[in-house]
């Protein structure tokens, strides 16, 4: 017989006031017949006797009671009902025959009848605590957890070491998302008694949910020891290893799960991020195109695509990604999404989307440093160089940094030519001495503003920046030549004084030997030199190869591609004075020189000069921006001075003009490691 009928049955016999004593013999006798039939199971003589004995006693409580059991006990359960009914009309006050109706509806799963019946039980019999266990338990079927933990918690006040209750508490505070609550109830149940303790995988799943992961593996590996074909328990056990970094367990427990359900794509968002973790990105991808094919208005899917995308540097992918994501959020957009899609469009020099981006970021991030330079860069990418030149400046007022001081002087120059160009001559002026104070080592700057000067009619300090044109390259004859007719036409003398105290005697040479017309050069013994040069160069005969490439300097002494020459040869000598010494005369030559520049700046870092090469390898990438072993060399430099992500800026330029795949794969390795330290 069912425990809580035959509590129940007992229950009213107790209270209903009628133990038999109106009855007569004969139905006394009938009613002693059907208990010891109900005891032998023998349910239908059972009934039999007591619908005899009801004939003999109609109105008799205590065998309508024990007929509603008998029938319980059959599953008659509507029988049982109408028998109850008869009963609950005979003692209309006597509450606890409710207790019986309401077990027989929670048996047949009708737990709103059932809780009506046990909510009158708690009208008619405040005193019986121990239905508010009959309550909670049908409000936790019902899903109605906040009121069930309310019951629980009123039966428990009194009968605390009940542990079904416990355990019910426990479900229920997880079910309701009290999981510090449930974890406590499930902690207290363990300790109690941990041999008797089988629910691991809700007690796994609330620590995993409070994120204490470590002790949540420790109970879900018991829970699918206990039953491997609980995949929710695997689910979350390879979860937990993932947050604990244990990768290759996590990957076992979601290659179980594959195998038992490979069709669970709700998982493989969380299975794409482990594989990329892992450094898997061809199988994370599969795993996130799976998800989003599945859930295709989920945005972390696209988010996290584009993500290795743009590690395995496919920009259009990752663009494409980023976007889709980003249309789905619509409101409430992840910002650091909006700046990692500027920065894509910035990779591929497609500077107006890039700017929109970062403008869009900015609206957040109002002051923000990194953004607010790749935005100039942008502009000044765009030869939009006053808006650039307004940005590099309020950059510098929030922190001093010689890469913006460089990319500043760049656009002041640039702009300086713009306006010379357009015959805005002030204002090229104006730009062109905003080059100088921020310490231009551009001798084209000084030239050009000699002559925005002298088409302003300021001749004396026309005349000072062509002398410190010529001075900083006294072998660019176009600055000669230039002089020459500006003195000539202002009938200015050839020795006139430099306005910077420098020694002139170098500029008189200058002056004078444009009287003399200079003897043509032997081209062709010049040419004959260098291949002969060459030649030795090839053999490893370097002091012979410096030789006569010497040799042929003196028959031009501005081909700045032998003097690059030799300070390649001085370099593989590893004699970085010299080398430094025939790089340097090369850029003086040829101020626009970017292999002369770079070389220069591969000598300075060299030397752990890392200021100093920057300098160099920025100058070559505004020569030429697309130097590619520039940005492969500053990414270098930037590393070394911890400044990790313009390293990563550098790195993935570098990657999208690289052809020598056997570089590319060395930066690609040198990415992984920098964004791996970055989380």
């Amino acid at each position: 017989m069912n425990k809580k009928l035959l509590f129940s049955v007992l229950l009213v016999l107790m209270f209903s006031g009628n133990c038999g004593y109106s009855m007569s013999p004969e139905a006394n006798s009938l009613y002693q017949q059907a208990c010891t039939a109900e005891y032998k199971e023998d349910y239908k003589t059972a009934v039999d006797k007591l619908l005899q004995a009801l004939n003999l006693a109609n109105n008799d409580v205590m065998i309508y009671t024990k007929l509603a059991g008998v029938y319980s006990e059959m599953g008659e359960y509507e029988k049982a009902l109408e028998t109850y009914d008869k009963v609950a009309k005979l003692k209309p006050a006597d509450g606890y025959i409710y207790i019986s109706i309401g077990s027989i509806y929670e048996n047949q799963g009708k737990y709103i009848e059932a809780l009506n019946a046990y909510n009158k039980v708690l009208e008619m019999c405040p005193e019986y605590l121990y239905n508010y266990l009959n309550v909670a338990n049908v409000q936790y079927q019902l899903r109605d957890y906040k009121s069930a933990i309310e019951n629980y918690n009123k039966f428990l006040s009194t009968y605390s070491l009940h542990r079904e209750a416990r355990e019910n508490l426990a479900n229920s505070y997880m079910n309701n998302g009290n999981y510090e609550s449930a974890v406590n109830e499930y902690e207290s149940l363990y300790a109690r008694n941990p041999s008797a303790f089988k629910d691991f995988f809700n007690y796994g799943q609330s620590l995993f949910e409070i994120k204490d992961y470590s002790k949540a593996a420790g109970f879900l590996e018991k829970a699918v020891e206990a039953d491997p074909d609980n995949i929710s328990a695997h689910i979350s056990l390879a979860l937990s290893y993932q947050e604990l970094n244990k990768n290759d367990l996590a990957l076992a427990q979601y290659d179980i799960v594959f195998r038992q359900q490979p069709a669970l794509h709700s998982i493989r968002l969380d299975y794409g991020n482990l594989l990329a973790e892992m450094g898997k990105d061809d199988a994370a991808v599969e795993s996130y195109k799976i998800y989003i094919q599945n859930y295709p208005d989920d945005a972390r899917g696209y988010k996290n695509i584009g993500i290795v995308y743009k590690r395995l540097n496919q920009i259009d992918n990752t663009i494409a990604n980023f976007e889709k994501a980003l249309e789905l959020e619509k409101t409430n957009r992840d910002i650091e999404l909006v700046e990692d899609l500027a920065e894509c469009y910035h990779l591929k020099k497609d500077y107006p989307n890039a700017l929109k981006y970062y403008d869009e970021v900015l609206l957040v991030k109002k002051n923000d440093y990194d953004t607010l330079f790749n935005k100039s860069s942008v502009l000044h990418a765009m030869e939009n160089y006053p808006e650039a030149i307004v940005l590099y400046t309020e950059l510098l007022k929030q922190k001093d940094s010689s890469a913006v001081k460089d990319n500043l002087t760049a656009a002041l120059a640039a702009q300086g030519e713009k306006y010379y160009q357009e015959h805005n001559y002030s204002l090229a002026v104006e730009t062109f001495e905003r080059a100088v104070e921020s310490g231009t080592k551009d001798s084209f700057v000084y030239f050009t503003l000699a002559k925005a000067y002298r088409e302003c009619g300021q001749n004396d300090k026309a005349a000072k920046y062509f002398e410190k044109a010529i001075s900083m390259a006294p072998d660019k004859t176009e600055y000669s030549n230039e002089f020459a007719e500006f003195i000539s036409a202002t009938n200015k003398p050839a020795d006139i004084q430099i306005a910077s105290g420098e020694d002139n005697s170098e500029i008189k040479d200058v002056v004078l030997s444009m009287e003399t017309p200079e003897e043509e050069n032997n081209l062709e013994q010049n040419k004959k030199l260098i291949s002969l040069g060459d030649e030795n160069y090839k053999k490893q005969n370097y002091d012979v190869s410096i030789t006569n490439y010497q040799d042929a300097l003196k028959l031009n002494p501005s081909d700045e591609v032998t003097l690059l020459k030799i300070g390649n040869i001085y370099k593989l000598k590893d004699d970085n004075k010299n080398a430094l010494d025939f790089y340097k005369k090369s850029i003086v030559v040829n101020p626009n020189y970017s292999d002369g520049w770079f070389n220069l700046g591969l000598v300075y870092a060299n030397e752990n000069n890392n200021g100093k090469a920057k300098e160099c390898f920025h100058r070559v990438i505004s020569l030429n921006p697309n130097y590619s072993y520039a940005y492969y060399a500053l990414g270098i430099a930037y590393e070394q001075d911890g400044n990790e992500k313009e390293a990563l800026n550098n790195y993935k330029i570098f990657l999208t003009q690289n052809k020598d795949e056997a570089v590319a794969k060395v930066v690609r390795e040198k990415i992984k490691v920098l964004e791996n330290e970055k989380k």
